[in-house]
């Protein structure tokens, strides 16, 4: 067995070293052992010491590996130097398989890299600077507990974006003190060494409060990217939970102030409440799905239309054209209308989802189903499209409009041909298939006989509307 010790859990210089010569010993992986500083080793493991010169033919190692290497090691995994020393041992083997990424080992440490990096982008985010006087001079002193080994790899971060301020970082397990030209480590600290707070966060927290947007916030996401634990070292976060939840109040009072006032004065109002919702939904980004979109799919139809039909989500034409239902499901479903004596220039149509989700198949676009999280993160949006519309009746094409307009999952075969009743008072709903549903059956006999049973879902959908 070869002992090899460490002087920091984070010193990947001195890991590379020792790495190096156990390699040009050709010694396996199972038989070194890492440790670091003094922590307990194995008694009959004898110290590995690095060669200044390695023997053996030479192995040029992949940047890709390297660039791997430098983030798992700041993991707080006791196994991240022996899993890269059994990852390098194995590269000079296989040359190829770091592009491997199904393989295990290598799918292992881009876990632990990634852990890294978010931890990294954490500090960066959520790390906040309290202004001290010490002695007549300012000094900003910061909190912080990382998850794992990435506070002097992101010393240089903090040196460049604050390179005129004197400011120290307490952490847990080391510190770093900036004193505007040499940065220099201390040892951990407790929480308790760092300042609660300055006058400069009573304004800030004003600020905050004063430009929060609740149409913007999606909580899960939130509480994902910036857990509970950093709350404590950011001012503005102890304003959230209040601001959350006078949210939807403030909200639905303003959205229910316009349709009152648009029920009592023709001359608008409630368009214009609605322009102004359509307006923020242009720029939603409350789940992943905006990213590859062309564009938000907002509802289309009058305000006060007593008929409100609500589908999956945009498909290929609806993304690129910005309206829903004008793809081979709309023309399924303006036949439908037609057929049920139903003018859907009088209706409101929209979507469960208002982004296009696709898988790409060359230079085709492939819709994919919308799961339970983008379902729920786009609620919000056909909850302020109803308390504007206030359909006297909903109607639900397809399961993925059921589960969001019930917030449940809903089966078709048992609920269709019946009213139903809305959470929260949401008034009357019926549910029926999908347009695109009738697309899909291969024998023209069905589809001719679910057609018409398709216009029979929608007349009793008319009738409960008159």
């Amino acid at each position: 067995m070869r002992l090899v010790t460490l002087s920091a859990p984070d010193d990947f210089d001195a890991w590379r070293d020792a790495a190096r010569g156990l390699l040009a010993d050709s010694v396996p992986a199972e038989d070194v052992v890492w440790q670091v500083g003094a922590e307990a080793g194995d008694l009959f493991a004898a110290v590995a010491t690095p060669r200044a010169d390695p023997v053996g033919p030479a192995f040029k190692v992949p940047r890709a590996f390297l660039d791997l290497a430098r983030n798992a090691i700041l993991h707080r995994d006791p196994e991240r130097f022996a899993l890269l020393y059994t990852l390098l041992a194995r590269l000079r083997r296989e040359t190829g398989l770091i592009e491997d990424h199904a393989d295990p080992l290598v799918r292992r440490l881009e876990g632990l890299a990634k852990h890294v990096r978010r931890d990294i982008h954490k500090m960066r985010a959520f790390l906040r600077f309290r202004e001290v006087i010490d002695d007549g001079t300012s000094r900003y002193v910061a909190w912080f507990e990382p998850d794992h080994h990435i506070v002097r790899a992101n010393a240089a971060f903090f040196v460049n974006r604050f390179a005129s301020m004197h400011w120290s970082i307490l952490t847990p397990e080391v510190s770093l003190h900036w004193d505007g030209a040499a940065l220099s480590e201390g040892p951990g600290a407790q929480k308790s060494d760092a300042p609660e707070g300055d006058p400069i966060e009573e304004v800030w927290k004003t600020y905050y409060a004063s430009i929060f947007n609740p149409a913007r916030v999606k909580v899960s996401a939130m509480l994902k990217e910036m857990p509970r634990k950093y709350w404590k070292n950011m001012p503005e976060t102890a304003l959230v939970p209040q601001l959350l939840a006078s949210a939807q109040a403030r909200e639905s009072g303003m959205i229910a102030k316009a349709r009152d006032e648009a029920r009592t004065d023709l001359g608008g109002n409630s368009q214009i409440a609605w322009e102004a919702l359509r307006e923020e939904a242009m720029g939603c980004t409350r789940c992943h799905l905006y990213k590859p979109a062309t564009q938000t799919v907002f509802g289309q139809g009058p305000v006060s239309a007593s008929i409100m039909f609500v589908g999956e989500q945009p498909g290929d034409q609806e993304d690129l054209a910005g309206q829903p239902f004008v793809g081979p499901a709309g023309q399924v479903f303006d036949r439908a209308l037609g057929e049920a004596g139903i003018d859907r220039g009088e209706t409101y149509v929209t979507n469960a989802v208002k982004h296009f989700k696709f898988e790409p198949r060359g230079r085709r676009r492939i819709h994919a189903k919308p799961d339970a999280g983008e379902i729920e993160a786009c609620r919000w949006w056909i909850d302020q499209e109803q308390m504007l519309v206030r359909p006297k009746v909903t109607v639900a094409l397809g399961a993925t409009a059921a589960r969001s307009l019930f917030g449940k999952v809903m089966t078709i075969g048992r609920e269709r041909g019946r009213a139903l009743k809305l959470p929260d008072d949401g008034g009357e709903a019926w549910i029926t298939v999908h347009p695109s549903y009738l697309l899909r059956l291969p024998d023209e006999a069905a589809r001719v006989s679910e057609f018409a049973r398709f216009v029979e879902d929608l007349k009793l959908a008319k009738a409960a509307a008159a």
